[in-house]
């Protein structure tokens, strides 16, 4: 991983935790990607660069949405992490995407080739929101847009979400992570101003179902998560199956196998060239 991309993030989404982030973590309501399609002005087939690509949670879901199946010419997804591309690779079977290393500032694609840039649940790890919205002008054909996609538990969806959150967000030391709101200075950066727009916004409220290994799981995927030593590791794992046993406000899908709602809430932010 390059040395443009946070400290945390680099050890926390290093090699032998992608597999478990892949597993654990969402994948996007329809809706929401039904709306992302509306945003190209230009003719099928799009040019897509994903950058923070990831896993392939996003690419995945957008390959096989039925809206967006006859619609991508070509994806061209950007991730610093070895360890992702690897699951990335191994996930994503699909003849118009591909994946090489880059940065939300240095993504390797020629000048105005892309209909549209997405990024999905990374954004917020961006060090320089300025360079960045100088990219992705640089790489947007004159009348493209950028995507910012997250996903989020909803801490408003019942007690214990809202618990599980609490029980872990003591443990952020500091990581731009996307709940503090940082990345909205892009949008009053020079270089964001005099290339785009201002940004238009929307949120879905929707749950998936889930289990208490998930949700320990998923708790356990954050970053800063994984470098904790392993003391305090355990400590959370315990504090969260005490929360779980509680289950205050939890909504039972199918009480005897286990499972049950997780509330989540989808964030799109479009910025339009």
């Amino acid at each position: 991983m390059t040395t443009d991309v946070h400290a945390i993030a680099q050890t926390g989404f290093g090699t032998g935790t992608n597999e478990q982030y892949d597993r654990v973590r969402p994948s996007y309501p329809t809706e929401s990607l039904s709306y992302i399609r509306q945003i190209p002005k230009s003719t099928a087939p799009l040019n897509i660069v994903e950058i923070g690509a990831g896993t392939g949670i996003f690419t995945r879901a957008l390959l096989a949405h039925p809206e967006w199946a006859t619609s991508i010419g070509t994806l061209r997804a950007i991730e610093p992490s070895d360890g992702m591309c690897g699951v990335w690779t191994k996930t994503v079977k699909d003849s118009r995407a591909t994946i090489v290393q880059g940065t939300f500032d240095n993504t390797g694609v020629e000048d105005g080739w892309a209909d549209l840039v997405i990024i999905a649940q990374a954004f917020h790890w961006c060090p320089d929101y300025g360079k960045a919205s100088s990219e992705f002008a640089r790489i947007l054909k004159k009348d493209g847009a950028v995507a910012f996609i997250w996903n989020l538990e909803d801490r408003d969806g019942g007690g214990w979400p809202a618990q599980i959150r609490d029980c872990i967000e003591v443990y952020e030391d500091g990581t731009p992570q996307f709940r503090l709101d940082l990345w909205r200075q892009t949008f009053s950066t020079p270089e964001y101003t005099s290339s785009f727009h201002p940004q238009e916004e929307k949120v879905w409220a929707y749950h998936i179902i889930t289990s208490d290994q998930i949700v320990t799981e998923r708790a356990q995927s954050k970053s800063y998560m994984t470098v904790l030593p392993p003391d305090d590791k355990a400590k959370v794992a315990e504090d969260i199956k005490v929360i779980l046993q509680r289950g205050d406000g939890r909504i039972w899908i199918n009480k005897e196998e286990g499972t049950y709602q997780y509330p989540y809430k989808t964030y799109l932010v479009v910025s339009r060239k």
